[in-house]
C-alpha cells in the first residue's frame, strides 16, 4: 500500500527507536491510549473516519479492503458508547487491515485481546454505538491530541505509545 514511495517505518521499529531515528518528523500523539488487540504493535500505513457516537463509518470502512492499513476513528473521546466491538475488529481482520485506533471507546475486550489485530483506544465501555447512516461521514484528515493526520500517513504503535509520521 505504498504506491511505490519509500516507507518511513522500518519493519518491526519500536515507535522509541522511530522517534530517535527521526526527531521532529515522528509526531507523538500524546492520549492515554490503552491496547486491547492481540497485536501489540505495528507500524502501516493509515485511514482516517469520523465516528461521533456512530460505528456506521467505521463498519463501512472495516467492510471495504484494508491492504495492511490500520483506521484510525475519531469518536470525539467519548467513552459513553463503543464505536468498535468483536464483530466489527472480525470484519477488520478478514478484510485486511491491521488494526483499528480509536478516539472513544471499545467494548468485547476479552476477545479482542484474542485477536491478531491492534486495538487502542481511550477505554472500553459495554454499550455499543448506533450503526447510524453514515451518508454524511467525514474521512480524510483528523487532529487528534493536537496532531494533524490524513489518510495515506503512517501510523506506529506499540507499549511506548502512538507515533504518526506524514507521508512522502
Amino acid at each position: 500500500m505504498t504506491d511505490g514511495a519509500p516507507t518511513p517505518i522500518l519493519p518491526g521499529e519500536a515507535t522509541a527507536d522511530l522517534c530517535d531515528r527521526l526527531g521532529e518528523q515522528a509526531r507523538v500523539c500524546h492520549l492515554p491510549w490503552r491496547s486491547y488487540g492481540g497485536l501489540q504493535a505495528a507500524g502501516a500505513p493509515m485511514a482516517c473516519v469520523q465516528a461521533f457516537v456512530d460505528a456506521g463509518p467505521l463498519r463501512a470502512l472495516l467492510d471495504t479492503p484494508g491492504q495492511g492499513r490500520i483506521l484510525v476513528a475519531d469518536a470525539g473521546g467519548g467513552l459513553r458508547v463503543a464505536v468498535l466491538g468483536e464483530r466489527m475488529a472480525r470484519l477488520g481482520l478478514a478484510n485486511g487491515w491491521r488494526g483499528v485506533i480509536v478516539h472513544g471507546a471499545v467494548r468485547d475486550v476479552a476477545a479482542l485481546a484474542g485477536l491478531d489485530f491492534a486495538v487502542l483506544a481511550l477505554g472500553a465501555v459495554p454499550r455499543r454505538a448506533p450503526a447510524q447512516s453514515h451518508a454524511e461521514t467525514r474521512h480524510g484528515a483528523l487532529a487528534l491530541g493536537g496532531v494533524a493526520i490524513a489518510d495515506g500517513d503512517w501510523v506506529a504503535l506499540d507499549a511506548d505509545g502512538v507515533v504518526f509520521v506524514r507521508s512522502a
